[in-house]
């Protein structure tokens, strides 16, 4: 009677520790892909950051372009106060558009991209984009994992238990066409 009771204690508790095991992993991909996105965070408030020191410069030399520039003001303002992961990406997707529509506009303005303060901007404009790169590759990557265990058996079982869901991931935000399109170089 007492090895009945083993075996019935054992196979009760093989599906209980799988279980637990896979629960755990699936909060471990998700607090993974909360961490990855608090690294876009810190890259994206340096980014905010930078932006309003940017414009500053470039009003001295294009007061013409106004509606651009309170155009990335707007959107950077709306980037800063949005709260949730979903809201923040397509937020920053906004504000990726409007600082490609800056970065057409300032190739019309020849002094404004010798000026010092200009170029020092431009540069760590350039750093910050690349670091968002990254991060936004490590982001992607640990969205990926999440969303393969809350997708694939039997994984999948214990995600729509625990409401465990599919995330979207931090995309491009500008029209595929435009990343596409070859750069035009110029050497005016």
């Amino acid at each position: 009677m007492e090895a009945t009771g083993i075996v019935i204690l054992v196979i009760v508790a093989i599906p209980v520790i799988w279980g637990i095991s896979i629960y755990n992993r699936l909060v471990k991909l998700r607090n993974n892909r909360e961490n990855a996105f608090a690294d876009i965070d810190v890259q994206l408030k340096q980014r905010h950051d930078l932006i309003p020191q940017l414009v500053e410069t470039v009003k001295g030399y294009v007061r013409h372009e106004r509606t651009t520039l309170e155009n990335v003001i707007s959107l950077r303002n709306a980037a800063t106060r949005a709260i949730s992961v979903d809201d923040k990406i397509a937020a920053e997707n906004q504000l990726n558009s409007a600082l490609a529509g800056l970065k057409i506009t300032l190739e019309a303005y020849p002094d404004l991209k010798a000026n010092q303060n200009f170029l020092q901007l431009q540069a760590e404009m350039s750093d910050i984009e690349n670091k968002l790169s990254a991060v936004r590759r490590f982001f992607n990557s640990a969205t990926k994992e999440l969303n393969n265990a809350v997708q694939t058996f039997p994984s999948n079982i214990f995600a729509g238990m625990f409401g465990f869901k599919k995330e979207p991931m931090f995309d491009l935000g500008v029209e595929r066409a435009v990343v596409e399109r070859a750069p035009q170089i110029n050497f005016d």
